[in-house]
């Protein structure tokens, strides 16, 4: 798994060929496009075909027919805000990674009990952030998180410090990436 994980969401082709080929010339070979446009399942499909280097999941998954969608369309992994035990069962039996956010111990030991260790922990700034995933640590030695929510410029090298932290997701890699593509031209 790559530490960064661009969240983007498209609308048509054009839009996610120009953020993937952007990812792509800045050595980001892993996206999370989420399931909040009807482009969505297409998006995925599209990228998995068109950008064999990559790993791509879906976010934003949030019951288990888009779930079924996403991973249909070629999705390497899925991210929910919450946790389904629908959506764990079906990724578990097909050997998809499932990201379910948790935030509560109680979340969290809920999705270990499913056999789930990688969680996205969402949204980290409301949560309490960095500290809250220091706080984790004596209870949950063997669980890894993907904190999203608030993860920026100013805060990715305290998230990435942590040894519970398995990545981190944000919308402004895809910002970035596309604004060192434009200064480019």
């Amino acid at each position: 798994m790559q530490k960064l994980i661009p969240i983007l969401t498209v609308e048509n082709q054009e839009e996610l060929d120009k953020i993937l080929g952007a990812l792509c010339k800045n050595s980001i070979y892993t996206a999370e496009i989420t399931f909040r446009t009807a482009f969505a399942p297409k998006a995925i499909e599209l990228a998995c075909t068109n950008y064999p280097n990559m790993t791509i999941g879906a976010g934003t998954i949030i019951d288990l027919d888009q779930c079924k969608i996403a991973v249909q369309n070629g999705a390497k992994y899925i991210v929910s805000p919450g946790l389904n035990c629908e959506v764990a069962k079906y990724c578990k039996e097909r050997g998809v990674d499932y990201y379910p956010g948790c935030v509560t111990p109680t979340e969290i030991m809920q999705a270990v009990s499913l056999g789930i260790k990688v969680i996205k922990f969402f949204p980290s700034n409301v949560y309490g952030g960095v500290q809250t995933l220091k706080a984790f640590r004596a209870p949950f030695g063997d669980v890894k998180f993907i904190p999203t929510g608030g993860v920026n410029r100013n805060n990715i090298e305290e998230y990435l410090a942590l040894d519970n932290v398995a990545a981190v997701g944000g919308s402004f890699f895809v910002e970035e990436s596309l604004a060192k593509m434009e200064n480019r031209i």
